[in-house]
């Protein structure tokens, strides 16, 4: 079976819309605070604590985060990424109904990879492999080593699809398929795939 592997953040779902609500809870502009979020997000998917996350920003922005107040910025964080693209989630129900064997693989926190297992859409997936769950973050070789081994598939069976280009080389570096993803009109035409057809052989 040829495995389909989806990125979570800006494939599945749609860029957050957090930030300036974020921003306001540290008293800071969003030109101010925008930067710092980014700066630290790699820890923090790499298995950074989430209080350990917002304390650093709270250090270099001027405000005092708590465990109370780590909680709050946290929930606000994952619901500015719940945003979902319905033609994604559409191409997923007719991969999944068709028996198109997917996977995800996200550069994501532990507490993100806990809220995306109770949504809805993730039945579609028989594997949610998340960078902060394992502590290495795409496009390190390793982390495409693992979701191999857990889809027990050689990287030739596998086709990813991510946002950054930057992925997509390391995931073809890594003996995968791999195109940087569009939208899903995109993934369809490069998938061969239409809601009356299965996909097309990688090649």
């Amino acid at each position: 079976m040829n495995w389909v592997v989806f990125d979570f953040g800006e494939v599945i779902v749609q860029r957050t819309e957090a930030l300036p609500e974020l921003a306001t809870r540290f008293g800071a502009s969003l030109g101010d605070f925008e930067p710092v979020y980014w700066k630290y997000r790699d820890d923090f998917d790499a298995g950074g604590s989430d209080l350990e996350y917002w304390r650093a920003i709270g250090a270099e922005l001027g405000t005092e985060v708590d465990d109370t107040r780590s909680a709050e910025l946290t929930a606000l964080d994952i619901e500015g990424w719940s945003r979902t693209d319905p033609e994604t989630l559409a191409l997923l129900a007719e991969l999944d109904e068709a028996g198109v064997p997917l996977a995800l693989l996200s550069n994501a926190s532990s507490s993100m990879g806990r809220w995306v297992e109770g949504q809805e859409w993730a039945r579609h997936f028989r594997h949610l492999i998340f960078s902060g769950d394992l502590g290495v973050l795409k496009p390190d070789q390793a982390i495409f080593a693992a979701l191999l081994d857990r889809l027990g598939a050689p990287g030739e069976e596998c086709l990813f699809f991510d946002d950054r280009q930057t992925n997509v080389d390391g995931a073809i570096a890594a003996g995968l398929h791999a195109e940087r993803w569009i939208g899903s009109a995109e993934a369809r035409s490069q998938l061969g795939w239409t809601s009356a057809a299965g996909p097309l052989p990688f090649s």
